[in-house]
């Protein structure tokens, strides 16, 4: 089981390192509990896939094993280092790799008391690759995602949601915007969906080009993956819900 966990780590991080189609999704009760999942679809990179060999693999594990795992290695780490793990064990992985079907996939998910608890969905992907790195003294291959110094925060008070995201230090995020001149044509193909399920109809949200479902409990919105790194707080909206 460890062996399959580090080659599905493996493949995470050569995913996030390719292109991928990203959908962020919350299904939000009107207690404010809910469930949380961040969709990667890497199915057109299916080369990548074949340099890990022609093997299937329909895999999931939870993030709380692989700290488990790492325990001796994790407690020599800075306390808020240790919280900042503690955090994320509520987490799990699923893979599915398919040459014949053609379809890479991986889904992180969790299940959260209030909005408030939930992490910023790519942070998790970097912790894994910390702790698959983690005792080596070698930086993992996501280690440049430091640089992302936003700052991403979600609320709910039973009638307005909130999705805000800021930037904690401009002078990183401008390194992090020249550090990606020679990746921009690669990125700028990656897309970032945000896909909401709420308890009640929405009545009006602030986000441009919102896609309703049919009974208007669902709002789906697709940005350029690249203002996800380089311009998060286009990606802030209010939802406000009908009162019925």
């Amino acid at each position: 089981m460890k062996e399959k966990i580090r080659f599905v780590l493996t493949l995470v991080v050569v995913v996030m390192m390719t292109a991928c189609n990203f959908t962020e999704t919350i299904y939000l009760n009107a207690d404010g509990s809910g469930k949380f999942s961040l969709d990667v679809d890497a199915s057109a990179m299916m080369g990548i896939a074949a340099e890990q060999g022609d093997r299937k693999i329909d895999s999931t594990f939870t993030l709380k094993s692989l700290i488990d795992e790492r325990k001796d290695s994790i407690a020599k780490l800075p306390l808020v280092e240790q919280q900042r793990l503690k955090k994320l064990e509520n987490f799990s992985v699923r893979t599915h790799v398919d040459q014949v079907e053609k379809s890479f996939l991986f889904t992180l998910f969790s299940d959260f008391k209030k909005p408030s608890d939930l992490v910023d969905g790519l942070s998790v992907v970097k912790a894994m690759d910390d702790l698959k790195t983690n005792g080596s003294g070698e930086k993992g291959r996501l280690s440049d995602m430091d640089k992302m110094a936003t700052d991403l925060k979600y609320s709910f008070d039973g009638k307005k949601f909130t999705r805000k995201a800021a930037v904690k230090d401009p002078a990183i995020q401008k390194q992090l915007t020249d550090s990606l001149a020679t990746i921009r044509p690669m990125i700028e193909a990656f897309t970032y969906t945000v896909r909401y399920h709420f308890p009640k109809k929405i009545k009006s949200i602030t986000a441009k080009d919102p896609v309703f479902s049919d009974d208007r409990k669902t709002v789906t919105l697709q940005y350029p993956f690249i203002d996800y790194i380089e311009r998060p707080e286009v990606m802030n909206f209010e939802v406000i819900l009908e009162k019925k």
